[in-house]
């Protein structure tokens, strides 16, 4: 059997993965569920000769080397999987990850729609996480592919190995694969510096190293994308401030609150109609709250934040979206219970905001149209909605608030910026006046000392002429007398 076949029965069920183990069936990944196909165990020699015939001659040796080994395999006409080649009991496993050739929009991924500013963002850092297998990549793809096609720059994507293929649209896009075209991601970054790049894709961010580079390329005036294996946003930061050494953790609070601009978590549930998985996501953008709260350090306050300023930055929690899905019918309180971090909060949500979903999951019985306590439950509902409203009002205001001040300030600010130039300008005014009375004076002033010097002059010599003349005569007298002397 060649690993050919087995890639195209994937893509024939629909399964996202492939897993190859030995002494049992090939497995696949369907709707979140690993299934044995029909089919007879694989022996080790079988799994060793199927995995080594797509690998390249560096590929073989980089699994001889490190007992593992990632890469990119695809079928014309099928898909690209991205694989994994690893030693397990002494024996080698593999596992695929189908990766389609045609790109889903961010639309057709059911993604908020706030994601699709951050494509129009000039700078800064966007990072999506998520545990593995969650649908990072191919969001990531979705954003890259919408940049591609509306804006006209360079697009240069560091993976390993590489999975989506993208091709030129309005903008240009090199990919550049780790272990092929580079030696590591550091290196590549590095280079990437000195090829005119406006937006860089980072396929992971797994060192101290890399996530350097990264978050000086994204304040260096660059746009960068990149992944996380992490829960949420705030495990995200933590987990990029804990990489550091302590002594810089606030420079890197500092660094990561100037140059982040969103971070979106995800997560893949199953579909209440069993067709499929759906995703569930978490939306923070650095506002200038966030920003404060990770240049001070207190990342536990972020959730609070994200869940105040849904309405206002449309923002929210993995629960807020748990519950948006749920009341829209797409996914059931099973598995969002299931699945959820934090299912004792999303249960006392569901209870204040709809009770009646919770009454139900809990066994409780259906409302009867005859029973007025139901409606003042439901007006009860309505008060909490009104109360819920008026703080989003209050917060809203607020901020309306403290931007009329900061607009009032920023008024002042110029007028007193104005007023000052104003006052440069007159005293530059009288500065040059002055210079040029000095000039005048000092003029005036050489002429009268060169007229007083010729004044002096005439008049020594004047009196050198008069003693010159005394002297004559003096000696015409003293002639005189001697000649009467004798």
């Amino acid at each position: 059997m060649h690993i050919d076949e087995l890639l195209r029965y994937t893509k024939d069920v629909n399964a996202s993965d492939l897993h190859l183990k030995p002494m049992r069936p090939p497995l696949v990944r369907i709707k979140g569920r690993l299934l044995p196909i029909k089919a007879e165990a694989l022996n080790p020699e079988e799994i060793e000769v199927m995995v080594k015939a797509i690998l390249t001659p560096k590929q073989l040796s980089r699994l001889e080397e490190f007992q593992s080994v990632d890469f990119g395999y695809g079928i014309k006409g099928v898909a690209r999987f991205r694989g994994n080649a690893f030693l397990q009991r002494g024996t080698l496993s593999a596992a695929f990850r189908r990766i389609p050739y045609d790109i889903k929009s961010i639309d057709q991924l059911n993604l908020p729609s706030i994601v699709h500013e951050f494509c129009r963002l000039q700078d800064g850092l966007v990072l999506i996480t998520g545990p593995t297998g969650m649908g990072k990549s191919t969001t990531l793809a979705a954003i890259i592919k919408e940049i591609s096609e509306v804006r006209y720059q360079h697009i240069v994507t560091i993976e390993d190995p590489i999975e989506f293929l993208f091709a030129d649209k309005a903008s240009s896009v090199s990919q550049r694969e780790v272990g092929t075209d580079t030696p590591a991601f550091k290196e590549a970054l590095k280079n990437t510096m000195r090829q005119d790049p406006d937006v860089i894709m980072v396929g992971e961010m797994r060192d101290v190293d890399t996530i350097t580079t990264v978050l000086t390329a994204a304040e260096t005036g660059h746009l960068v994308f990149s992944t996380l294996h992490t829960n949420n946003a705030s495990q995200t930061i933590d987990r990029i401030i804990d990489t550091f050494p302590p002594n810089h953790h606030k420079q890197v609070r500092a660094q990561l609150a100037l140059v982040l601009r969103a971070i979106v978590s995800l997560r893949l549930v199953q579909k209440a109609d069993n067709t499929g998985m759906t995703v569930v996501v978490e939306v923070m953008r650095n506002t200038p709250r966030i920003a404060k709260l990770v240049e001070d350090g207190n990342i536990k306050e972020i959730v609070e934040e994200i869940e105040t300023s849904t309405a206002h930055f449309r923002m929210q929690t993995l629960n807020q979206s748990f519950i948006a899905l749920i009341v829209n019918g797409i996914i059931t309180y099973e598995a969002a219970m299931k699945t959820s971090q934090d299912p004792d909060d999303l249960s006392l949500k569901l209870r204040k905001l709809f009770p009646h979903i919770e009454d139900k999951a809990r066994g409780g019985e259906m409302p009867s149209t005859a029973d007025f306590a139901e409606i003042q439950e439901l007006m009860g509902v309505k008060r909490l909605y009104e109360e819920q409203e008026e703080k989003f009002r209050m917060r809203l205001a607020e901020k309306e608030e403290a931007a009329a001040r900061m607009e009032e300030d920023l008024a002042e600010f110029r007028r007193r910026q104005s007023e000052e130039g104003a006052a440069v300008k007159e005293l530059k005014t009288e500065n040059d006046r002055l210079r040029r009375d000095m000039d005048s004076l000092k003029k005036d002033a050489q002429e009268k000392l060169r007229i007083l010097q010729e004044r002096i002059k005439d008049l020594n010599q004047q009196l050198l002429d008069s003693r010159a003349k005394v002297a004559a005569t003096a000696g015409d007298d003293k002639k005189s007398s001697g000649f009467f002397k004798r």
